[in-house]
């Protein structure tokens, strides 16, 4: 059997990384073909010397600052046009989308018009483009496989089903680490309090996103694209184990619930290999040692992102990409200490509501518009905040 060949967008991140640990695991079965990074020169170096790639990209970095170690006989690209080119290079087969942010939304379109599997871990591409996104994959016969947890297990729950039998997706969500906290607790909420995620190991804006719920609708509308589904019919709920990854009700009244540890290269391994399985060496789940999985109904009232997200997705058209972009710049000015924690979603609802451009979105190029003033928008507000000092 060939080898598969992957590229990995946002190799240096938390999930590219992840990814390479299974693709190293399994060298017989996949090849890591092409590696691109943002700015992380030395990490993406770092890779290729060990990977050894026919390509990498660096897409967002000053390419007169190159170190001297990538190995002979791995190309260099640069900029969106290069990821393009390593996405859809003849040898690659997957297409790992793991590029925070919109940076990656062409090149992956690129890629799903030409056929390749896309393994999908930036959450991003759908929110803002999922009726792209979609029909780019319909259009090229290929196909996108979720690498989020919470979408992975419920691809795998309705797998073997017909689609019209599903009545809805439970998406479960930790909680994140102010799951018990009043709302004027949060608003003293420090970077390093919110970034002390219960179960996941995750990087700084997944972290946030997680802490204010946002990231679980961001997901609800991820789900609406992947699966068909309304909003109404995708519910939230609070599961602090994180041993459930998410659920599906079927018309019958019965839910299959996929179950396993918090690791990351499970999904991605499943993405990788489906319809098969990975044989991959991992801790495993001791049911005995559970001493009982807890459920719970979100607090919209303490965790307002919910709200924001369900009414942006059945808004749709620009308006998940106003949310997303708006959260992403409030994400980036709490890290800095900026604002608190409680004014990320604040000031997101105040982009949303105070909207004076329509929600249309009949070309990629109105979502890229819509996110950009979007988040002018949200810079704007923040520079009249009175500058947050955390405890």
């Amino acid at each position: 059997m060939s080898r598969l060949g992957i590229a990995v967008l946002g190799a240096t991140g938390s999930v590219g990384r992840n990814a390479l640990d299974v693709i190293s695991r399994f060298p017989r079965r996949f090849r890591a073909a092409a590696l691109c990074a943002g700015s992380d020169i030395r990490g993406l170096a770092a890779l290729a010397r060990v990977f050894r790639p026919d390509v990498v990209c660096l897409y967002d970095g000053n390419r007169g600052r190159l170190p001297r170690e990538f190995p002979r006989g791995t190309r260099l690209l640069f900029g969106e046009e290069g990821m393009r080119e390593a996405a859809c290079a003849g040898n690659v087969d997957i297409v790992l989308a793991a590029a925070s942010g919109v940076s990656s939304i062409r090149p992956v379109l690129s890629a799903a018009r030409e056929g390749k599997r896309i393994a999908l871990a930036n959450k991003e591409l759908l929110v803002m483009a999922g009726k792209f996104v979609t029909a780019a994959a319909r259009r090229g016969k290929g196909e996108i496989l979720p690498v989020d947890s919470e979408h992975s297990a419920v691809f795998q729950a309705i797998v073997g089903h017909r689609r019209e039998d599903v009545r809805r997706i439970l998406l479960t969500a930790s909680g994140g680490p102010f799951r018990t906290h009043t709302t004027a607790r949060m608003r003293s909420a420090t970077v390093a309090q919110a970034l002390g995620h219960p179960t996941w190991r995750m990087g700084a804006k997944i972290s946030v996103d997680s802490a204010t719920l946002m990231n679980k609708g961001l997901e609800v509308i991820e789900a609406t694209w992947l699966f068909g589904l309304p909003p109404a019919r995708i519910e939230v709920v609070i599961h602090p184990q994180s041993v459930v990854h998410s659920m599906v009700e079927f018309s019958d009244g019965s839910v299959m619930a996929q179950m396993g540890i918090p690791d990351m290269r499970i999904p991605i391994g499943y993405a990788l290999s489906y319809p098969e399985r990975l044989p991959l060496e991992l801790p495993r789940l001791r049911p005995h040692r559970m001493q009982g999985l807890v459920f719970e109904r979100p607090d919209r009232k303490r965790f307002p992102a919910l709200r924001l997200a369900y009414a942006a997705a059945r808004t749709g058209g620009s308006a998940p990409a106003v949310l997303n972009g708006a959260n992403e710049e409030a994400v980036r000015a709490f890290l800095a200490g900026r604002i608190a924690f409680t004014d990320i979603v604040r000031i997101v609802d105040r982009v949303l509501s105070g909207w004076s451009e329509t929600f249309a979105a009949r070309s990629l190029q109105d979502v890229l518009a819509a996110d950009a003033q979007a988040r002018r928008e949200a810079l704007d507000r923040i520079s009249r905040q009175r500058r947050h000092r955390p405890s």
